[in-house]
C-alpha cells in the first residue's frame, strides 16, 4: 500500500470517529463544598478538595455502561464541612439527583438526601484514587457509595430492577465500610445511615420503593405528555408501594427519602387531578407522614405549591 492510499485511508478514519459520539463518563456533578463553620484554619484545602471530589465524580467510570454526555445523570453533593481536627473531616452530605421526563424540559427528583454521619481523612493535593473492590479511603468510599447509588436509583426509574448491578455493587461498599468500624456504615447504627439506605432498597419487606420508581417514572411522568390522565392514574397507583413500606417498616429511611425527592411533585401531579383521584392520594398519605399535613392538604384540596 503507497504512502497516498495509506494517508488518505488515515484521513478518513479519522473524519469516521470525528463524527462518533463519544462515550461519557456516567455522571454529571456538580460539588460544593461549605466550610464556614471551621474557623482558623487554611481555606485553600477545602478549594483543593472541592476540585479533588469534582474531578473524582466526573472523571470516574463507575460502569461499563456507555452514556452519551446528554445522558449523563444530572447530580450534586453538598458537602458541610462543621469540624476539621488537623486532616480529619466531619459533617454533613447533602445528595441530589435529578432525570429528565421523556418528551418535555422538565425534570424530576430522584434523590434528595441528607448523610449527617459524614467524617473522612484528607490532605491537601492527595490524590482520590478510585477502586471498585478495596476501600482505598473513607472518602472514596463515601463518593463510591452515592456514585453508585445514583447509578441504582436512576437505573430502576428506567427499566424495572434495572439497578441490580449496582446494589450488588453497594453491597460490597457496605460490607468494606462496615469492616472499617467508621461511622456511617454500621448495621442498626441508626435508621438513616447509609447501611440503612442501602436495606431499604434491598430487603424483602420495603424493596418495593424500587418497583415504586419504575411505576412512578417510565410508566407514570414519562407517560404525561401522551396522555397526563393515564399517567396520572399510574402515579397515583404506584403510591401503594408507600403504604407497603409503611406496613411493614413504619421508620423505614425509604419513606422519608420519597417524601424528601416527591412531595411537591405530588403536589403538583393531583393538582389537576379527579376528585377522587386527590382524596386517595390524600387518604394514603396523610397518616404516613403527619408532619407534612401542609402539602398534603394540598394535594386534597387541588392545589398547586
Amino acid at each position: 500500500m503507497n504512502r497516498k492510499v495509506l494517508t488518505y485511508l488515515l484521513l478518513m478514519l479519522c473524519a469516521v470517529l470525528a463524527v462518533q459520539p463519544l462515550a461519557a463518563q456516567e455522571l454529571n456533578c456538580t460539588v460544593e463544598v461549605n466550610s464556614d463553620q471551621v474557623q482558623g484554619t487554611n481555606k485553600q484545602v477545602f478549594n483543593t478538595l472541592k476540585e479533588a471530589i469534582s474531578q473524582y465524580m466526573n472523571e470516574t467510570h463507575f460502569s461499563n455502561a456507555q452514556y452519551a454526555n446528554n445522558e449523563r445523570i444530572d447530580c450534586q453533593l453538598y458537602f458541610t464541612i462543621k469540624e476539621q481536627n488537623d486532616n480529619t473531616f466531619s459533617g454533613d452530605l447533602q445528595i441530589q439527583a435529578t432525570r429528565p421526563v421523556y418528551n418535555s424540559a422538565y425534570t424530576t427528583t430522584l434523590i434528595n438526601f441528607k448523610d449527617t454521619k459524614i467524617e473522612f481523612n484528607y490532605q491537601e493535593n492527595e490524590p482520590l484514587i478510585f477502586s471498585p473492590t478495596t476501600m482505598e479511603s473513607q472518602l472514596t468510599a463515601i463518593l463510591n457509595y452515592y456514585a453508585y447509588l445514583i447509578l441504582a436509583v436512576d437505573s430502576d426509574s428506567f427499566q424495572l430492577n434495572g439497578g441490580d448491578p449496582y446494589y450488588k455493587i453497594l453491597e460490597q461498599i457496605v460490607q468494606m465500610g462496615q469492616s472499617s468500624g467508621e461511622t456511617g456504615w454500621k448495621a442498626f447504627e441508626d435508621t438513616k445511615n447509609r447501611a440503612a439506605v442501602l436495606s431499604s432498597f434491598t430487603e424483602s419487606s420495603t424493596s418495593a420503593i424500587r418497583e415504586l420508581l419504575y411505576q412512578y417514572h417510565r410508566r407514570g411522568l414519562d407517560e404525561m405528555s401522551v396522555s397526563p390522565d393515564k399517567g396520572r392514574q399510574t402515579i397515583a397507583k404506584s403510591l401503594s408501594a408507600i403504604q407497603k413500606i409503611y406496613e411493614a417498616n413504619p421508620m423505614s429511611v425509604a419513606l422519608s427519602m420519597f417524601k424528601d425527592a416527591k412531595m411537591d411533585e405530588l403536589v403538583n401531579v393531583f393538582s389537576k387531578g379527579t376528585q377522587e383521584e386527590r382524596k386517595d392520594a390524600y387518604d394514603l398519605l396523610s397518616p404516613i407522614y403527619p408532619t407534612e399535613m401542609e402539602r398534603i392538604n394540598k394535594i386534597r384540596d387541588g392545589q398547586t405549591r
